[in-house]
């Protein structure tokens, strides 16, 4: 989490460390297992000072994928700007997309989440699904840049082979799916410009 700013309040680092926890809760056991008794309990908070920060269950599955999307970007994006726009960043994302398959208890939070709200209407289900189209639409902006013939395509290929991994790896806890997902993503890189 870092350093808290001077002008943060102790209410933001508190609503921050709750989302956190919920957040790698939320991995595990989806959106609908968080509770505020639950998230007190776990954080050796009162119930009330915890609904103190959210004002239904709602806001706090919202607000949880909020903070989702910001370690998302946090671990996955911001590390990849730094490589050249196109193939490199591309790779880079790949690679950093695993990295952040592994901060989480319960696996890919977008893939325990998109499964369990893809045919659940409301703003739940609508904010989750912004956020993995913001992603795909970056995977998209990317492989445009680096020339690929058809983005929308290759976009859905590199987020399909790590969902794929993060799915197997969850149900059979065997590592090895990551190295064949690289392998995958290693003939998919094969269309890249040189």
């Amino acid at each position: 989490m870092g350093v808290a700013s001077a002008t943060e309040t102790k209410g933001e680092r508190t609503r921050a460390a709750i989302l956190e926890h919920a957040v790698d809760l939320a991995s595990v056991e989806g959106l609908e297992g968080l509770t505020i008794g639950r998230l007190a309990t776990d954080l050796g908070m009162s119930k009330s000072g915890l609904f103190a920060h959210f004002g239904s269950k709602q806001d706090l599955q919202l607000a949880t994928v909020g903070a989702a999307g910001d370690r998302f970007r946090r671990i996955v994006v911001e590390p990849a700007l730094a490589a050249p726009a196109g193939g490199p960043r591309l790779r880079a994302m790949a690679e950093h997309y695993f990295e952040y398959l592994e901060t989480f208890t319960g696996g890919c939070f977008w893939g325990a989440t998109a499964s369990e709200y893809d045919d659940r209407p409301g703003p739940v289900r609508d904010a989750i699904a912004a956020s993995v189209d913001a992603w795909i639409a970056l995977l998209v902006q990317q492989a445009k840049a680096a020339g690929i013939d058809d983005p929308d395509r290759y976009a859905f290929e590199l987020y399909a082979v790590v969902m794929g991994a993060n799915s197997r790896f969850r149900l059979s806890g065997d590592r090895r799916v990551f190295d064949h997902a690289r392998a995958a993503l290693t003939r998919l890189e094969s269309e890249l410009p040189a």
